[in-house]
This record gives structure tokens, C-alpha cells and sequence, in this order.
């Protein structure tokens, strides 16, 4: 193939593992944004949701299609289930302090790992796609389940701006995340709110660990990818800023690899080991906070910031 088709391939390539990557993304932002917390333990959630499918795989008669269809249902049950319970027994236990909350589903992580790992074993698992047709290009014939799981994907992220948007449970959301004290008096049942997001960011990751299970397989360390922040300090208050830097650097210190994308130069100078300058998607420049003191002439260069 010439340059155009292969680039045509890796264009559906990773806009489906941008959809997969947005609803799982999606769950941690709603986690975040509610309860003003960071789940480490939220890739584990993912992994449970393609530990289950594949459980599903091969408990449920009837074929591949009702496997799957059964996972899709049971998958986000039980993952919800365990995050509300996890809600309920540890978060709530330590009022949600942020920096409390960052050991808490560390270990919480290790826990759910370690039982994988006991129960499902080390080895990887395939699952069969549950539907398998391919979609005739001109250069070449691509998987009909990947744009599938990208379509499934687009409608759940819809669904849930609708959700938050339209209904009673979202608009409970919007007013817990905008002042919690002040929704509470006028009787947002606010702990009830907590568990309800957490269980749901839950969910969407486990959604996506079933919809990508038949292109990947499942195993236990599925969700120790590193930690995206995409702009995370976008909107809070100057307080709040601090405690989110002062949580990301909690995060390195117990070996979590953080990948930060913020355009706060100032606030991403205080927590990051190296920084690179993007430019229209391309790299113009990487530094250390250490070189940026000597010299700062990439931030005047790339970003504009005077130091």
C-alpha cells in the first residue's frame, strides 16, 4: 500500500481507541469533577469489566452474541456494585480528603488486582467478537465489530451529557460540583450523589472493558496504563489548584506515572520531572523545570509565559 492507505488505516485505527480512551476517560472526569477526587484504582474497574465479559464468554450458552450481551449488562452491575460498596467503606469512611482518598484506592487498586490475579490467573484471555463482518475499503477490509465499539462508544458519551444535561440526577451533580455546602442546604442529598457518581464512572469503565475485550484481550494488568490528566486545573479556584497539584505529586510519589496536558505553565512547573512544547500537534521543544530556571527562553519562545 502507498502512504495514503496506511494512513487512512491508522486514522480508524485511533479514532476507535480515542472513543474507547474518551469513555473511560469520561468515568474518571465525572469521579474528579463531582467528588473532587482522583480514583487510582478506576483502570481496575476497566480490567473487571473485560475479566467479566470473558467470565460471561464462557459461562452463557447460546453463542458469542449472548455472551456478550449478558456481559454488557452484568459487566457495569458488578463493577457498580463494588464501587459503591468501595464508596461506603472507604471513601466515606475518610470524608473524601483528597490526599486520603489517593492512598485509599491505591490499595483499593492492589486489592482488586491481587483477587484478579488469584481467581482469574496471569494468562491472558481471548474473547470472540460477537459480531464479525468486515467493511470493504478500496485499499483494504477493516473489522465491522472496532467501528462498532466506536459508534457504541459516541452514543454512551452522548448519553451521558444528556444525563447530566436533562435529568434530575445530573442537575444534582452540577450543583454538588459548583458548591456542595450550598447544594446540601437546599437538600441535595450530596453523599448519595458521591456514591451515585462514583458507581456510574465506575460503570462507563467497565463498559468499555467489555466493548474492547474481543480486539484486545483480557488480563489483569489492563489497567495499569499511566494516569491522563488533560487539563485538570481548568476552571477551579486557586485553592483548589493547589490541592490538585499537591494530589498529582502524592500520585508520583507512590510510583504512578502521570501524563499532564495543562496549559498552566506556572502550575505545571511545580509537580512535573519534564516538560514538552506542542505546537499544532508537534513537538517544539522539551525541557526540565531545573533547565527552564537557568534559562527560560522556551517559554518565551513557544508559549509566550515571562517568568
Amino acid at each position: 500500500m502507498s502512504f495514503g492507505p496506511h494512513l487512512f488505516l491508522a486514522l480508524l485505527e485511533s479514532t476507535v481507541t480515542a472513543f474507547v480512551l474518551a469513555l473511560i476517560a469520561l468515568g474518571l472526569s465525572l469521579v474528579f469533577g463531582v467528588m473532587r477526587i482522583v480514583n487510582i484504582a478506576h483502570g481496575e474497574f476497566f480490567m473487571l469489566g473485560a475479566v467479566v465479559a470473558w467470565a460471561c464468554s464462557m459461562l452463557v450458552g447460546g453463542g458469542a452474541l449472548m455472551g456478550f450481551a449478558v456481559a454488557l449488562v452484568v459487566g457495569p452491575l458488578i463493577v457498580g456494585a463494588m464501587a459503591v460498596a468501595a464508596d461506603g467503606l472507604i471513601l466515606r469512611r475518610i470524608n473524601y480528603q483528597p490526599e486520603s482518598t489517593i492512598v485509599a484506592t491505591i490499595g483499593l487498586l492492589y486489592i482488586i488486582q491481587q483477587l484478579v490475579l488469584t481467581l482469574f490467573g496471569a494468562d491472558a484471555r481471548p474473547v470472540t467478537p460477537p459480531i464479525y463482518f468486515r467493511v470493504a475499503f478500496p485499499w483494504f477490509g477493516y473489522s465491522g465489530y472496532k467501528l462498532i465499539v466506536a459508534g457504541v462508544s459516541g452514543l454512551l458519551l452522548l448519553g451521558t451529557w444528556l444525563a447530566m444535561s436533562k435529568t434530575k440526577l445530573g442537575l444534582y451533580m452540577r450543583a454538588t460540583q459548583q458548591d456542595q455546602e450550598m447544594a446540601q442546604a437546599f437538600g441535595v442529598p450530596v453523599r448519595r450523589v458521591y456514591a451515585k457518581a462514583f458507581a456510574l464512572g465506575a460503570m462507563l469503565a467497565a463498559v468499555a472493558g467489555v466493548l474492547v475485550v474481543p480486539i484486545q484481550q483480557a488480563h489483569y494488568l489492563m489497567g495499569l496504563d499511566p494516569l491522563l490528566l488533560d487539563e485538570p486545573s481548568e476552571g477551579l479556584m486557586p485553592s483548589l489548584v493547589e490541592k490538585l497539584l499537591s494530589s498529582i505529586v502524592e500520585l508520583k510519589a507512590h510510583g504512578v506515572a502521570v501524563l499532564l496536558v495543562e496549559q498552566k505553565i506556572e502550575a505545571a512547573l511545580k509537580v512535573a520531572d519534564r516538560i514538552t512544547f506542542l505546537e499544532n500537534g508537534s513537538v517544539r521543544g522539551e525541557a526540565t523545570p531545573d533547565d527552564l530556571a537557568v534559562d527560560p527562553q522556551p517559554l518565551h519562545r513557544y508559549v509566550g509565559v515571562k517568568r
